[in-house]
């Protein structure tokens, strides 16, 4: 039988002591929320389905995520973004409250609360990932395993339709010749391979095959290696560049070149775009100007699905009607 005692003037203890378990006791505001929960208990006793809330009941959100970040982030791809990720959740109110103490409903008000704030759907939905992995290791691995992962039970946000922002006109011209020297060859390389900015960045010559014309990616985004072919466009601007004794292929890292990319954009008054756009421009131009089917673009860019290769093509709706009227795939003015 559990007892039920009053602690000062607004708490309630209730203790349980039932032989072949450990002490379990948790403190509520009201006494008819502790036998409620005393019941409860005791009924998952006699059944023999108890499962100890202890430890998930005095770890906060902000706790595991603390936990998570020493033990699970250093695994991954990006450790130090996804850092930076907890580290925005530690901050939420969300992390205030104890694992066994967040519901579906604390899930639904948080994604209310961020979007309220205007954060894109897309962010929410990896926001909500990290917290439903916090919630898995603990309930696997860290002795929580009465706890039910909230973050399933709650409808993701609808992930907008994506940026369909490309080229026009004579942007790409204006770019180039306003750009430094050591980015040109970035943006000429990025257009012509729709290769990602950190896989540019971090390219070496010893993973350039110039007799087969490909360019070798150990690591990417979606963590799975990547032999990328070249066209005869990007063996031609790999080979104007000089090697030296760097081994990185270009001379920028990846922060560098957002920057540069910016700021030419910036001298060139060009509104609007971003160097993640030139992967848009590339990927719909492999669609527009060869006679590659999907799954050999697909190979060629690295997405993980059909459904996110097609949300970064975007094509020009002139050269549709041209090839409705039989012409064939080339490479014309765009």
């Amino acid at each position: 039988m559990a007892s039920i005692r009053k602690r000062g003037d607004l708490q309630w203890e209730a203790r349980i002591r039932r032989k072949g378990h450990p002490v379990t006791c948790k403190t509520f505001n009201t006494k008819g929320d502790a036998e409620r929960w005393a019941r409860d208990i005791e009924n998952e006793m006699d059944r023999g389905v108890f499962t100890s809330r202890t430890e998930a009941e005095n770890t906060t959100l902000k706790e595991a995520l603390e936990r998570f970040i020493v033990e699970y982030v250093p695994r991954y791809n990006n450790p130090k973004l996804e850092t930076i990720k907890a580290r925005a959740v530690q901050r939420r109110k969300i992390a205030s409250k104890f694992m066994a103490a967040i519901r579906s409903k604390d899930i639904g008000d948080f994604i209310q609360e961020r979007e309220a704030e205007g954060v894109a759907g897309n962010t929410i939905r990896l926001d909500l990932a990290l917290i439903s992995r916090v919630f898995n290791v603990a309930s696997t691995s860290w002795g929580m395993e009465s706890l039910r992962n909230p973050v399933s039970r709650v409808p993701r946000p609808k992930i907008s339709s994506g940026r369909i922002r490309r080229l026009e006109g004579d942007e790409e011209e204006r770019i180039l010749k306003g750009c430094p020297d050591l980015l040109r060859p970035v943006i000429q390389f990025a257009i012509e391979t729709a290769m990602r900015r950190g896989e540019i960045a971090s390219l070496i010559w010893q993973n350039i095959d110039f007799d087969r014309k490909t360019a070798y990616l150990p690591k990417t985004k979606n963590t799975e290696e990547r032999t990328v072919p070249l066209s005869p466009d990007a063996v031609e601007i790999l080979g104007n560049m000089g090697r030296g004794e760097n081994p990185r292929v270009f001379k920028l890292s990846a922060t560098s070149i957002t920057h540069a990319f910016i700021r030419t954009c910036q001298k060139a008054d060009i509104k609007g775009l971003t160097f993640h756009d030139l992967r848009h421009e590339g990927t719909s131009r492999l669609f527009e100007n060869t006679d590659l089917d999907i799954m050999e673009i697909k190979s060629i860019t690295g997405h993980k699905t059909l459904q996110m290769l097609a949300r970064y093509s975007h094509l020009r709706a002139y050269k549709l009607v041209d090839r409705l009227a039989g012409a064939k795939r080339g490479k014309v003015d765009l």
